[in-house]
């Protein structure tokens, strides 16, 4: 069982930056991915962002490459979504998602969080 409980949202003006975290229960956090969503009002899930389970590869949808960075520090059972450049179209509750393998599909993983809300003001 893995548990995953992000932080970090808040409210940000374009152009500013946020640093998500998701912090997990699991007693072998380095076998997981780790893989961020995001939902938009009246939008499906989307894709944000995923890191293997060592960190050693990174995956990003298109429209954050360059503005945000998916980092993990598995000493302390935690992966960041630093998010720079915040655009209005990136207002949305994020989720962390944790499996033993990265896939963009939701529907593939066992394990979320709660969410966290980013809000980002024109």
């Amino acid at each position: 069982q893995v548990q995953l409980v992000e932080s970090g949202g808040g409210l940000v003006q374009a152009g500013g930056s946020l640093r998500l975290s998701c912090i997990a229960s699991a007693r072998t956090f380095g076998a997981y991915a780790i893989t961020w969503f995001r939902r938009a009002p009246g939008k499906e899930r989307e894709f944000v962002a995923a890191i293997t389970g060592t960190g050693s590869s990174t995956y990003y949808t298109d429209s954050v490459k360059g503005r945000f960075t998916i980092s993990r520090d598995n000493a302390k059972n935690t992966v960041y979504l630093q998010m720079n450049s915040l655009k209005p179209e990136d207002t949305a509750v994020y989720y962390c998602a944790a499996d033993t393998v990265a896939t963009v599909a939701a529907k593939f993983y066992m394990y979320w969080g709660q969410g966290t809300q980013v809000t980002v003001s024109p």
